[in-house]
């Protein structure tokens, strides 16, 4: 096993002790721990793929695991987060950033299926969609004022909210780009057969 698989595998490992640490200790620990866990898993969410390409040691295996990886440990922490803090906004932002990725998965499986997966690939917004719910769980997982001055919580809170927002509108890229791309392939097959 290489070190970019080792970080993906280690990124995993992380959920439980995130879900221990946050659940079972002090709140006055746990928050920013938990925080600390999170954001250490982002890191290496960044640097897997980073080595991965640098180092020429992509892998089949390494290309499905490592959004996996990040999907589960994105949706344990916003399910934590409503555990503890759901008011109706976050719950609503949780169930839009968790429901897109069922879909988005779901949908570059079909597409897979369909040998059309090339029109699924991920874009810049869902890049930049990605680093604001990684940004808005650190914050918001964290939760105390940072010095004792910087509210950290209410940034993380207005993240979250433009990260389901930018969500939501990916999701809506993606279904349309598929759309096309069935039409086109439904088109293509058909000028094949006449």
């Amino acid at each position: 096993m290489n070190l970019p698989m080792t970080l993906t595998w280690l990124r995993i490992a992380a959920i439980p002790l995130l879900v221990i640490v946050f659940l079972f200790t002090p709140v006055e620990f746990a928050r920013p721990a938990a925080a600390w866990i999170f954001g250490l898993a982002s890191l290496t969410d960044f640097l897997d793929g980073y080595l991965a390409r640098r180092w020429n040691q992509q892998s089949a295996f390494g290309a499905f695991l490592d959004p996996v990886a990040d999907k589960l440990i994105v949706a344990v922490a916003l399910v934590l987060l409503v555990f503890t803090d759901g008011d109706l906004p976050i719950v609503i932002a949780t169930a839009v950033i968790i429901g897109r990725e069922v879909f988005v998965s779901a949908l570059r499986e079909w597409m897979a299926g369909r040998g059309i997966s090339a029109a699924v690939k991920v874009s810049s917004l869902g890049k930049l969609k990605t680093t604001a719910q990684m940004f808005a769980i650190l914050f918001l997982l964290y939760h105390f004022p940072l010095f004792g001055l910087i509210d950290v919580h209410a940034i993380g809170y207005w993240l979250l909210m433009v990260a389901a927002l930018l969500t939501f509108v990916s999701g809506a890229q993606y279904a349309r780009a598929a759309v096309v791309a069935v039409k086109q392939a439904e088109a293509e097959s058909q000028a094949r057969g006449n």
